[in-house]
């Protein structure tokens, strides 16, 4: 198996590996080329997300500056708004989910190193997939890390750091992120739809 291979599996995998980086310069090309849009341009944008993700639903609207790894592990569905400054590392398969919102410099971390210093040096990594489900909303500058799936039609609270799993139809925040309630009627405003 390649390393790329190893990666798709979701194996231990080197991360200095020739390959695995001349395919990050690649997916550098394209998110720098996304980054010099204007908004007007929105066939090119298209264009430069399909190229640069595995699949892009439609009604993608992906603010600048945006940063990944490799692209090629990240799956977008449809009506998803991705604010400015996100990052999304994504050796393990990231998943996005359609009607989600991310807020601004929200980062997603698809793989960890190996704690073990020489492992480490010698680029062990580690990659796990993230899930975000549908009709999420991931609060500003929140971070989520390797392994972690969030549940459809849950709100993550801005800053907040998701280490292990959300479930489904809940507001959860904080450093560890915790739930902090289910979401219910009441927390409806009265907009019309």
């Amino acid at each position: 198996m390649t390393e790329w291979d190893k990666m798709q599996a979701h194996q231990i995998c080197n991360d200095f590996d020739a390959d695995l980086f001349e395919r990050r310069v690649k997916a550098k090309r394209l998110f720098k080329e996304f980054n010099r849009t204007e908004d007007h341009e929105i066939e090119r944008r298209q264009g430069i997300m399909r190229q640069l993700f595995k699949k892009v639903g439609e009604r993608v609207w992906l603010e600048p500056n945006f940063t990944c790894e490799f692209g090629k592990n990240i799956t977008i569905g449809s009506d998803v708004y991705i604010n400015f400054g996100c990052t999304l590392l994504d050796c393990g398969q990231i998943t996005i989910g359609n009607h989600t919102l991310l807020g601004p410099n929200v980062s997603a971390y698809s793989a960890n190193h190996s704690l073990d210093p020489a492992e480490r040096i010698a680029g062990a990594l580690v990659p796990k997939p993230i899930t975000i489900g549908n009709r999420v909303w991931i609060g500003g500058s929140s971070i989520l890390l390797s392994g972690v799936t969030i549940g459809d039609d849950t709100v993550i609270g801005a800053g907040s750091v998701v280490t292990h799993d959300i479930p489904s139809g809940v507001v959860a925040a904080g450093n560890p992120c915790r739930v902090l309630r289910k979401i219910t009627e009441q927390d409806k405003v009265g907009f019309p739809f």
